[in-house]
């Protein structure tokens, strides 16, 4: 899998409504019959390529009062808070990651970052979960995909038009989930981070794909089916347990008279523990645009 793209993405047994060989968008129409939300699947890291977005996206945009992000997404990247991630993620003085990696496994380390003019005396610091953040954002920048993702180009166009925003967890929690990745099992998450970006190319190709057109087998084949395997604590945490937090918000929408359109990463939707497969389960109407 694809720790590495877990990070960002800071994301099924298909039931209901949905026909996966029919998709066209990973946008999707939640209803109750007396009140309906939107739910779209976000990519956080995209290319100029990629846009425009399906035009899915817009049409539940116009239709909502209020857009709901997994976090604020202003003070998400804000210079304040970038430097309190920065400091959390950092080992305290007195420690440093070769504490905590064989010395077979720090040697990966450092000849793939020689190979990225990376200066260990910059990696050293930081906790595994940083480094797999920093490795990957450096990658992602080799193939140029340094566009604006989904979340971030609505919350710019939500605050233009003046539409109200709202959030699904502080940003204080989501990085509290980011510190925790890799806890205990430093040394294999490396390992397993430098094996992802290997293939980050196709993977990337792949699940932007996936995520075009809301194929939610795809998406489940491509992460969570190796996300389990590989990392079941990570898919819990991650995954699993911010979904638990995030449905009783979602379904407490259903009493607001104003039209939601709710953005989190792709795999938050699909799966299992998925939001769709819940809601549907739930006894609510999915429909996908």
């Amino acid at each position: 899998m694809k720790m590495a793209n877990i990070c960002y993405v800071f994301s099924i047994l298909i039931l209901g409504v949905v026909n996966t060989a029919h998709a066209t968008s990973s946008v999707w129409k939640v209803s109750n019959g007396e009140h309906s939300l939107y739910l779209g699947g976000t990519v956080h890291v995209l290319s100029l390529d990629d846009y425009p977005f399906p035009a899915e996206f817009d049409r539940a945009y116009a239709l909502a009062e209020t857009l709901v992000f997994e976090t604020d997404m202003e003070k998400l990247e804000s210079p304040e808070f970038q430097q309190t991630m920065l400091s959390q993620l950092r080992y305290p003085d007195g420690q440093d990651l070769t504490q905590n990696l064989t010395p077979e496994t720090y040697k990966m380390l450092a000849a793939y970052c020689e190979s990225r003019g990376i200066g260990m005396q910059v990696i050293n610091n930081f906790k595994p979960s940083m480094i797999s953040l920093m490795l990957t954002m450096a990658e992602l920048q080799r193939l140029n995909l340094t566009g604006l993702g989904v979340d971030t180009y609505y919350n710019s166009k939500a605050v233009i038009d003046a539409k109200e925003l709202g959030k699904l967890e502080t940003v204080e929690q989501q990085l509290a989930f980011i510190e925790g990745m890799g806890k205990g099992k430093e040394d294999e998450f490396i390992r397993y981070s430098l094996e992802d970006i290997k293939t980050l190319p196709t993977f990337m190709h792949e699940m932007k794909t996936a995520w075009r057109h809301g194929n939610r087998q795809a998406l489940i084949d491509l992460a969570i089916t190796p996300l389990l395997k590989d990392f079941p604590d990570i898919y819990q945490s991650l995954l699993v347990q911010r979904n638990n937090n995030w449905l009783p918000q979602i379904e407490a929408m259903f009493d607001s008279k104003d039209t939601e359109f709710v953005l989190v990463g792709a795999l938050h939707l699909v799966g299992k523990d998925g939001l769709l497969q819940r809601l549907e389960v739930a006894g609510y109407k999915v429909t996908q645009l």
